[in-house]
């Protein structure tokens, strides 16, 4: 854990504008996202894997977590600009890590954007590594 206060629970709904303000500032939203809705889908399904970080009463960092029965995901890790490189990210990422292993999900996915070579390095210092696969989409 890092050596500081950091209490990690469960989103709660009165988090919502904290949660949306901190992904602004980490760059986490993009205009094909809306997160308010991002925020409602997840608490539709395993919203006990959307984990918040708080100081006192200030939420400082989110995970998304997810199993749809075959692999885990990861979404919208962030970690407030003041509070980063202090061991935050990768506890949150140990957390979601947890709970994903006890629903005995096998392996957990990530998506990064390929010109975020920080976040890459993130990931793979935490043992992450590149698969030998396209990743690919289609927006509905």
């Amino acid at each position: 854990m890092p050596n500081i206060n950091l209490e990690i629970r469960p989103y709660q709904t009165t988090d919502e504008a904290q949660v949306i303000n901190l992904w602004y500032r980490c760059n986490l939203v993009v205009p094909w996202n809306d997160p308010k809705q991002d925020i409602e889908l997840k608490l539709q399904v395993q919203p006990e894997l959307f984990l918040v970080g708080l100081m006192e009463t200030q939420v400082v960092a989110t995970i998304m977590a997810g199993y749809e029965g075959h692999r885990g995901w990861l979404n919208y890790l962030a970690v407030a600009p003041e509070y980063q490189r202090q061991g935050i990210g990768k506890y949150l990422v140990e957390q979601a890590t947890i709970k994903l292993k006890s629903i005995n999900c096998p392996k957990i996915n990530i998506q990064i954007r390929n010109t975020n070579t920080d976040v890459i390095q993130f990931y793979e210092h935490l043992g992450f590594k590149i698969d030998d696969v396209i990743s690919m989409g289609k927006r509905l």
